[in-house]
């Protein structure tokens, strides 16, 4: 998605119009009867600190080159996806359809309820805990909000440091909760 592209629904089949597809195989089906109510914001960049590369692509999409950088060999035999991936630019990339658990949050629980993957949709955005977000990320991020508010019954919109206290500490002191007060009185949206 370009910052001009507008965001619409998702399909029936669980795939936003606008945003550019890369399917990953890092996904199931979500447990009969599911309701989709979470939104979970993350942060990533591969390597770390670094952005505008296809590593995150290539992680997600289980062809990240192993020998390309040190930290790649790392974590190149990770299974993991998000439903969607903000670039800096604010460019949308979604490799999970809606309708399918993606892989994003790990061990986790909101609400006391635990396995977060179950119930939620996770959206990467490309960064790092020490650095600011850009401000294209943030109008994109609540143009998609906003979209999937329209279609699932959405009753949070929370951080992978909300889910994974202790383990986690994504999208960081660096993101801005106030930027997403305009889409409603979620708990986490307006800190």
């Amino acid at each position: 998605m370009r910052r001009d592209a507008v965001v619409g629904e998702p399909a029936a089949d669980g795939w936003l119009p606008g945003a550019r597809r890369v399917e990953s195989a890092n996904h199931d089906a979500r447990p009969e009867g599911e309701v989709v109510s979470l939104i979970v914001v993350h942060a990533i960049s591969l390597p770390p600190g670094v952005f505008g590369g296809e590593g995150i692509v290539g992680l997600f999409s289980n062809c990240l080159d192993a020998s390309a950088h040190p930290y790649f060999a790392q974590i190149s035999s990770l299974r993991v996806s998000a439903h969607f991936l903000l670039r800096r630019d604010g460019e949308l990339i979604q490799f999970v359809s809606c309708a399918q658990r993606a892989w994003h949050a790990g061990l986790s629980s909101w609400n006391g309820r635990q396995r977060c993957n179950d119930f939620s949709l996770g959206i990467e955005l490309e960064g790092c805990d020490d650095m600011p977000f850009e401000t294209a990320q943030y109008c994109a991020l609540r143009e998609l909000i906003r979209a999937l508010c329209m279609a699932y019954p959405i009753e949070a919109v929370v951080g992978h440091s909300d889910i994974a206290p202790g383990r986690k500490t994504d999208p960081g002191p660096c993101f801005d909760w106030r930027q997403l007060a305009s889409i409603g009185d979620f708990p986490g949206a307006c800190r």
